[in-house]
């Protein structure tokens, strides 16, 4: 989707929305489109654009910018403007950090529920593998983690996890069109639906440490095979 495109969306939600267009509603809005992969790595956000689109001040969304610069999702370059940020490998393992602590946590603490909701995402990302469709097999995966923490009933837990959705969707773009990211976690998301569906809490969120660590292992390498050679001297 292109930024004029996204503009678009935004000023019909602008428009239909009941409540103060707020710092903090902004700042959702930019994130979910992040999230969604709308709004790509390198993107530039312009203010005056933005603000016209929303309907918001200046002060409005700079308090948006100042919040998602904290959650690492936007970078701001001195002299040229706002954009969409493009994580490094640091960001990638203090992502990977975070993620062991809360997917695992959430895993084990979670009282005993249907999980119907997490076989009909998973359904989705099969659906997409068979047909070729990274976009919806990340889309799914996303989504089937953000299901996973919500299993914890945490609006806390739940912010936080969007945070991390939204820069974990920027570091997808390091695998460019690879479907070797995607599809082996698709099948990896099945096996831990069974762990939790027998009540094996403890043993689904060890397999969810692995799991993480095996992703976070690949994405630095792809990250590092993507890196420019040195220049010689």
């Amino acid at each position: 989707m292109t930024f004029e495109a996204v503009l678009e969306e935004l000023r019909r939600l602008a428009k239909g929305a009941t409540h103060a267009h707020t710092g903090l509603w902004v700042a959702t809005q930019l994130r979910q489109r992040i999230s969604a992969g709308q709004l790509t790595p390198g993107t530039k956000l312009s203010e005056q654009a933005l603000g016209e689109a929303l309907g918001v001040s200046r002060n409005t969304l700079r308090e948006a910018f100042t919040a998602l610069h904290a959650e690492h999702i936007i970078t701001r370059i001195p002299n040229r403007g706002v954009f969409v940020a493009q994580p490094t490998a640091e960001d990638v393992r203090e992502i990977y950090r975070v993620r062991r602590y809360l997917e695992p946590a959430a895993i084990m603490w979670q009282a005993p529920s249907s999980v119907d909701d997490l076989r009909a995402i998973v359904a989705e990302g099969q659906l997409a593998r068979s047909r070729g469709d990274i976009d919806r097999m990340a889309a799914a995966n996303q989504e089937f983690h953000r299901a996973v923490v919500a299993r914890a009933a945490s609006e806390r837990l739940d912010a936080l996890m969007a945070q991390v959705l939204a820069e974990m969707r920027l570091v997808f773009h390091a695998m460019g069109s690879d479907p070797a990211f995607h599809e082996p976690y698709v099948a990896d998301n099945l096996q831990l639906i069974e762990l939790v569906a027998a009540g094996d809490n403890a043993t689904a969120a060890e397999f969810m440490r692995g799991y993480l660590d095996r992703a976070e292992a690949q994405l630095l390498e792809a990250m590092a095979a993507q890196r420019p050679a040195p220049t010689a001297h």
